[in-house]
């Protein structure tokens, strides 16, 4: 009778199956770690555009408001989700008149008007309105700068845009 002797096992199989196991769990480690900074960024940009559609909406509010209080700085709270609350983001917009023209040409049917109320006694400025948003929920910030030309009054003229 021959002897039969089972081959020798080394192990290998053992050794090549930990080595598999450890670079599949690199892998999905890895896939993980790049999934979450792509949703933080995603979310990052996010907060952002809502930061600069809060400005953009103060900024609005601001150009339909009064001009003649110019170079003042107001704070708006602007409600993006129109949920009602007292207010989602604080806006501080600050406008700054940057040139001021005599408005050139008058209708003819202006002409008879006293000058207070014709287009000669009136200025095209020309405006820089700044918005700048904080979020104190998520901490992003935005700067929005917006140039807007409004026709004004001698009077108003000379109270929002002095020395210009």
């Amino acid at each position: 009778m021959i002897g039969l002797t089972a081959p020798r096992q080394e192990g290998a199989a053992l050794v090549v199956s930990l080595i598999m196991l450890v670079l599949v769990t690199l892998l999905v480690i890895t896939a993980l770690n790049i999934g979450s900074s792509n949703f933080q960024a995603v979310t990052n940009t996010q907060f952002r555009d809502r930061a600069i559609a809060a400005a953009n909406a103060a900024i609005q509010t601001r150009i339909g408001s009064d001009f003649a209080a110019a170079g003042v700085t107001t704070p708006i709270t602007v409600d993006l989700d129109n949920d009602g609350a007292t207010g989602d983001l604080n806006v501080a917009v600050t406008p700054t008149c940057i040139s001021a023209t005599v408005a050139e040409t008058a209708d003819p049917s202006s002409l008879s008007l006293p000058a207070e109320l014709s287009l000669a006694a009136t200025w095209n400025t020309v405006w820089d309105i700044q918005a700048v948003v904080t979020d104190p929920a998520t901490g992003a910030s935005a700067v929005v700068h917006t140039g807007v030309r409004v026709l004004l009054s001698q009077p108003d003229r000379d109270a929002a845009c002095p020395g210009i």
